[in-house]
């Protein structure tokens, strides 16, 4: 079955439109990951899927039923904001099952779901703490025990890491990707976090400028880009682009060639002086002028590379991506 259809949904404020006819599909159990960068309309989308805005144009169906004039209560969601949203008056048990107490739900009914989730997140010690006596992870924690209970027919999560360190956003991140294997759940997931979406993504929409720019897998998307913007905005570091004029003379179009495709070569083609060096550990990223523009190579492992060094890059002919000026493959 199908968990959400989006057919044509079109959102503006006044004179401003910010989603622009999109349409797209979440099938049961799939992990979808709306990515894109500020402004893009990712958060908009999210709001109209869970009842939060209204769509101006198009329809919005969860599990096959049409919930435009649905209030987000009887939805079927449950969302997960970036800032918790937790009462502070109560406490861990009281705040993950106020909704469940307001729907009327059986006393056995509220204590056996609190327990599942509770046991998922491993949240019992905290059961009889208040959000304050928290860190920010275990706020987080709770927020999502808070969706579980409800047993929705679709997750909702609103960039809920952006506010975690980056050690604990790794953690949760995983919390998050166990937690829908256990649970074979429909999510939807906003991000401006590439690496967010690569990791946890079934499926990525990536988002620009209100509209749909591609939706694939991971690999999908990274391997077989459907223009220079997807190229350039998944992968970390970032695709290089630079006038394929600077390898093949009279060439007008625009190489890319991702970091870690790049290498040291004596021979090859691109000429560069190091501007800066990264040193990781495992890589060493290296910031390099070619002919004005900036470039960076990914190498694996550690390099005494100095910062003003002259040195050449080659590259493999396959893992070149070519863009016209419309920035689409050519």
């Amino acid at each position: 079955m199908t968990a959400l259809t989006l057919t044509h949904v079109s959102k503006s404020f006044g004179a401003v439109d910010v989603l622009k006819d999109i349409s797209l599909s979440v099938e049961e159990g799939e992990f979808v990951v709306f990515v894109g960068p500020s402004g893009c309309g990712k958060s908009t989308l999210l709001r109209v899927i869970a009842g939060l805005e209204d769509a101006t144009a198009g329809e919005v169906r969860i599990g096959g039923d049409l919930v435009n004039r649905t209030p987000p209560s009887k939805r079927g969601i449950a969302m997960v904001f970036q800032s918790y949203a937790l009462y502070p008056h109560l406490n861990v048990r009281k705040n993950m099952t106020l909704a469940l107490r307001q729907e009327g739900q059986p006393k056995e009914v509220i204590e056996e779901r609190v327990a599942n989730a509770s046991r998922m997140l491993n949240l019992d010690p905290y059961l009889d703490r208040y959000p304050s006596e928290l860190s920010g992870g275990q706020r987080q924690r709770v927020a999502i025990g808070r969706a579980i209970v409800r047993q929705p027919k679709l997750f909702l999560f609103d960039e809920p890491l952006s506010n975690l360190d980056a050690a604990l956003r790794m953690n949760t991140r995983i919390e998050i990707a166990n937690l829908h294997r256990q649970l074979s759940a429909s999510m939807i997931y906003v991000t401006h976090d590439q690496t967010e979406a690569m990791t946890l993504a079934d499926k990525i929409v990536v988002l620009r400028d209100g509209r749909v720019e591609q939706i694939g897998t991971p690999m999908e998307l990274y391997n077989n880009p459907a223009n220079q913007f997807v190229a350039g905005f998944l992968g970390s570091p970032s695709m290089n682009f630079f006038p394929a004029g600077l390898v093949n003379e009279g060439d007008a179009r625009t190489m890319g060639i991702r970091p870690e495709d790049l290498f040291l070569s004596d021979t090859g083609p691109l000429g560069a002086r190091v501007v800066h060096v990264e040193h990781l550990g495992g890589d060493t990223n290296v910031i390099a002028d070619v002919q004005s523009h900036q470039i960076t190579a990914r190498l694996f492992g550690q390099h005494g590379i100095e910062t003003g060094q002259a040195l050449r890059l080659g590259f493999k002919p396959d893992k070149i991506y070519h863009f016209d000026a419309g920035g689409l493959p050519a």
